[in-house]
């Protein structure tokens, strides 16, 4: 809506006469200009965590779908991060064509062409230029190295190139401190960004002018402009005052509010009271923290200051809530977990409303059983709390041995699941209920199941998918 609205605002008669130097590479280069603010707008607010969390608990007293969506945070994140990415190029390609139709317009000498006579405005008399390449000595890449709008163009194109390479699924699981460290890079992007329209480059003529002298009937009579007589006079043009600041500032004071919390948390201490090395490399810390307090499938951030006082990783908190401690299991994959304490959150996640569910449906893979640990703990704590008294049913001797293979008291099932059978036994079993069916895993296994709940959905037994991003 934005980049149509702005496309046509740009055809009227205040740009009639910079559409006769620049064409309709005005519109296209300042449509996108205006989806890219809107956008801009957009794209700190889903990282905003203590925000999310805030929101999540909330509205989901109110609506389970409306929280659920705010689980999918990251995946809006990079589709705003693509649409930028999108309208940053189509900015920047209209506006090389518009420093080109400048640089052609100052360099065509010919009296008797409207372009020449509109490009010579400013030189000789004290009024505002419309052409902003004053001499035929200079080319379109000195000018964009001499303007404001040029050198914070440079700067915001190279930030969001470095952004975006570097956010690529492949460096950011094995060079996850390439990807942190650049992505500190939006500093500089919001910086150039709020400053690039100061320069006025772009002008259009002013609403005084136009009641003067309407374009649509001077630009024939320009040869007159400004002579007695004549009912033109020589048009004024300016630019529009910068309003890119307008859409991001609130964002922009959202996201400093939200550092400057993570800030004050980082500096509170955390005492680690149990380190736990167990197969597999995986390292658990248990943990306590003054007014530390968490639900079941929560995460923190944690910061290790002798490795660095920069990076924060995210792990799945595995204690339950009713234990006077929390924990997080660490599996060891690069040098930051090798060398590991600051923390940071809890957030929330989906896996939060997995009580709010009669039935539910755990899926965890590889790492990804760490939130359902969490979950399982405090099924057993809210067991043993209304159940005084545990009872364990006889069995015997022969059936009471581990598993041979595993080592596990519990039978241990091999091969992918069937789950069609699985989810059609489910709702056989509880018909008339909600579903709560909650993944922690990769894409490839969150696709799967979500086609199963549309799938095995019906009127009397549905099935809601809930996904944590891992």
């Amino acid at each position: 809506y934005l980049f149509v609205q702005f496309y046509f605002n740009f055809l009227t008669d205040k740009w009639f006469y910079t559409r006769v130097l620049l064409g309709h590479a005005l519109s296209w280069a300042r449509a996108p200009a205006a989806a890219l603010n809107f956008n801009c707008m957009l794209i700190l607010l889903p990282v905003c965590r203590n925000l999310l969390s805030f929101l999540r608990g909330t509205i989901q007293c109110c609506s389970r779908t409306a929280a659920r969506q705010l689980d999918r945070n990251l995946t809006f994140h990079k589709l705003v991060a693509y649409m930028i990415a999108f309208h940053t190029a189509v900015h920047i390609i209209a506006h090389l064509f518009n420093f080109e139709y400048f640089m052609d317009a100052q360099l065509n000498r010919n009296s008797s062409l409207l372009t020449f006579v509109l490009s010579e405005i400013g030189t000789n008399d004290s009024l505002p230029f419309l052409n902003p390449i004053r001499t035929n000595e200079t080319n379109p890449t000195i000018v964009m190295f001499t303007t404001i709008a040029g050198l914070t163009g440079v700067a915001i194109t190279l930030a969001l190139i470095l952004i975006i390479t570097s956010s690529m699924e492949v460096i950011r699981r094995s060079y996850f401190e390439v990807f942190w460290y650049t992505h500190h890079l939006f500093v500089i992007f919001f910086i150039g960004l709020v400053f690039h329209g100061y320069g006025r480059i772009v002008r259009g003529q002013t609403s005084d002018s136009l009641n003067i002298s309407n374009p649509k009937i001077c630009a024939e009579q320009f040869k007159t402009w400004g002579q007695n007589g004549s009912h033109c006079e020589i048009p004024v043009f300016a630019g529009n005052p910068p309003g890119t600041w307008k859409w991001v500032l609130a964002p922009m004071i959202l996201y400093v509010c939200e550092r400057l919390v993570r800030l004050y948390r980082s500096h509170q201490k955390v005492v680690i009271t149990k380190v736990v090395m167990h197969p597999s490399k995986t390292l658990e810390l248990q943990m306590k923290r003054k007014g530390f307090s968490m639900e079941v499938g929560q995460y923190v951030f944690i910061q290790c200051p002798s490795v660095s006082r920069l990076e924060w990783h995210p792990f799945t908190l595995t204690s339950a809530p009713e234990e006077d401690y929390f924990s997080a299991h660490i599996r060891i994959v690069g040098d930051w977990t090798q060398a590991l304490v600051a923390i940071d959150g809890p957030f929330g996640t989906a896996s939060e409303d997995v009580f709010r569910y009669e039935v539910v449906m755990l899926v965890g893979a590889g790492i990804g059983v760490t939130p359902f640990a969490s979950i399982l703990k405090s099924v057993w704590y809210k067991h043993i709390q209304n159940n005084q008294e545990v009872f364990t049913k006889k069995v015997r001797p022969d059936t009471a041995v581990n598993d041979p293979i595993t080592g596990l008291k519990q039978k241990t099932l091999y091969g992918k699941p069937n789950w069609d059978n699985e989810f059609t036994n489910i709702a056989s079993n509880h018909p008339g209920t909600k579903v709560g069916v909650f993944l922690c895993g990769p894409p490839q296994l969150g696709k799967s199941l979500e086609k199963q709940c549309l799938s095995h959905s019906e009127a009397d037994v549905k099935f809601i998918f809930n996904k944590e991003n891992f």
